[in-house]
């Protein structure tokens, strides 16, 4: 079976209320069955977590799947705080044995100690900003996708690790044009996501 694991970052905050991500998250569970050969295991970062525990999680996982708000043009701040904890925790502990670099030529191969090269990860998003606001050069983000903008330093830190990055996936104007409809075209964008990404036809 191929073992997924999935942090659900979403969480009451200012405008946000979280229930997306969660909803996303249940979404998993529907996907990823033992009888098409997974194993699934969560972490709600709306809940309290032990930091080793978290670790186990990632070493366990073939593929780690975040799910989270972006806010002020970043992550959750409950979500850099349990990254922080974990991946801290994770030195020489089956995460990273290093910064990768040798005495000998100090200059060069930053950021290849990683131990998680058989571990994947894959990331979902949820914006107040609309799509066109990545895809219009005269727009906020310049042209700068989410994934070479604002979230570049998240898909080093994981390089750092040794993971390698699946295709993510990013939805759009959550909170201004918000509707159940909008929220059923996301599921079927997911699913429809995740049958490819997995090689899952069903």
């Amino acid at each position: 079976m191929k073992k997924i694991f999935v942090i659900n970052g979403g969480r009451k905050f200012a405008h946000s209320g979280g229930k997306l991500n969660k909803t996303i998250t249940e979404w998993d569970k529907e996907f990823f069955t033992e009888e098409r050969g997974f194993e699934l295991i969560t972490t709600d970062l709306s809940e309290t977590y032990q930091t080793d525990k978290e670790l186990e999680k990632f070493i366990w996982a073939d593929v780690v799947i975040y799910h989270f708000p972006i806010w002020w043009m970043y992550i959750p701040f409950q979500l850099k705080e349990y990254l922080d904890k974990v991946l801290t925790a994770g030195h020489r502990r089956g995460m990273y044995y290093s910064d990768g670099r040798k005495a000998d030529n100090p200059e060069r191969n930053y950021g290849t100690g990683g131990l998680m090269q058989k571990t994947s990860y894959m990331v979902t998003t949820t914006w107040n900003a609309p799509k066109t606001a990545f895809t219009l050069a005269e727009e906020f983000f310049q042209g700068r996708s989410v994934d070479d903008g604002v979230l570049f330093p998240f898909h080093r830190m994981n390089a750092f690790c040794g993971m390698n990055q699946l295709e993510s996936l990013h939805f759009h104007d959550v909170e201004k044009n918000g509707s159940p409809e909008l929220v059923a075209s996301f599921k079927d964008q997911y699913i429809n996501h995740l049958q490819k990404v997995f090689a899952f036809d069903n």
